[in-house]
């Protein structure tokens, strides 16, 4: 594991702590103590992969970030970014996955359901309030963004225009598509 120091313009990539400690003591504003050098040790040996921040003075830091990158371009260039446990790409995946679905074209019958907050007057104190309000129809379209589109058209002509509808890529639109048209 290497790591990527910076203070102000001044920054390196090292492959261990003692060229990270000789990197520190070579910039004249950083005071480095002995309780320093032994937290950036345990920082270092310890699985921790959050960026830790030292104080210099007021307002005043220096930053230590584990990276896996060999080079400062490949750090620069974001190659070496670290998943936690895989669970970052698998809901990278899931997302780009629902809106590859979302935009592929194929014509034929969608049931769209939406999730919308619908503004309604209370009778009784002639005040308006947001209702959540589940939306279902089906129509012809010629993919899962275009039966979106087309039920938020003909919902927006109905409903008080203070109505918020959600995004097409979020958990409040679903669809299927149904068949082909003839």
């Amino acid at each position: 594991m290497n790591l990527y120091l910076r203070y102000f313009n001044s920054e390196t990539l090292v492959t261990n702590v003692d060229d990270a400690i000789s990197f520190l003591r070579s910039i004249d504003d950083i005071d480095v103590t002995p309780e320093m050098e032994a937290d950036i040790r345990e920082y270092a040996a310890s699985d921790v992969f959050f960026p830790k921040r030292y104080k210099i003075r007021a307002h005043v830091y220096f930053i230590v970030i584990k990276t896996t990158a060999a080079t400062m371009l490949d750090f620069k260039q974001k190659k070496a970014v670290r998943p936690a446990n895989g669970q970052v790409s698998e809901r990278r995946e899931m997302a780009e996955n629902a809106i590859s679905k979302l935009v592929c074209q194929r014509e034929g019958w969608y049931e769209g359901e939406l999730n919308f907050k619908r503004v309604v007057m209370i009778p009784s104190t002639g005040k308006h309030e947001y209702r959540d309000t589940r939306f279902v129809a089906r129509c012809k379209a010629v993919s899962g963004q275009d039966c979106y589109n087309r039920i938020v058209d003909h919902l927006r002509d109905r409903v008080d225009p203070r109505s918020q509808f959600p995004s097409a890529k979020g958990k409040n639109f679903n669809f299927k598509y149904l068949g082909r048209w003839k």
